[in-house]
């Protein structure tokens, strides 16, 4: 399941015009034992690359200060790897 959380234009440093699309992705886990969400994010740039990462955390609060952090900071779709490494 995919939800879109927000979207961002802004104009870059060679002076173009981007626009970013945010979603929260959901993936649910199943055991024998315990049922869960696991969240991940994915950023689209419109008419351009999408980039997703699935599965990072379990946790609402976390996830949501991850999408936070992305919108805020107008990460796209190539800087979504290092920015989850490094928040990670």
């Amino acid at each position: 399941m995919e939800m879109k959380i927000a979207t961002r234009r802004y104009t870059g440093q060679t002076g173009n015009q981007h626009c970013f699309h945010y979603f929260l992705t959901v993936d649910q886990e199943e055991t024998s034992c315990f049922f869960c969400e696991n969240y991940g994010v994915r950023i689209a740039e419109e008419d351009g690359d999408s980039t997703s990462i699935p599965r990072i955390t379990t946790s609402a609060q976390r996830i949501d200060e991850l999408m936070t952090l992305l919108v805020d900071n107008q990460v796209g779709p190539t800087g979504l790897a290092d920015v989850v490494a490094d928040w990670l």
